[in-house]
């Protein structure tokens, strides 16, 4: 078996992203949240096969949206 090498970044980057990625939240979320009420006026979509049905709330739903989200703002 290989051994996995992990990188370990300074404390320092690592704090820097935590900050960034909560600006981004930050700015992100209004948007998001609209998107969820939005979603949640129009006439109703078609659970999905195979998943159960979970309702958040119109603010769970909006961090949820924006957080799978951000992490597309950190790819380079």
């Amino acid at each position: 078996m290989g051994l996995v090498m992990q990188r370990s970044l300074p404390a320092s980057r690592l704090h820097s992203e935590a900050i960034q990625f909560r600006i981004i939240l930050a700015a992100t979320y209004p948007f998001f949240l609209a998107a969820a009420m939005v979603q949640r006026v129009l006439p109703g979509q078609a659970p999905r096969r195979g998943l159960p049905a979970v309702r958040r709330s119109v603010f769970g739903e909006a961090k949820a949206m924006a957080v799978s989200a951000i992490p597309f703002a950190f790819m380079g």
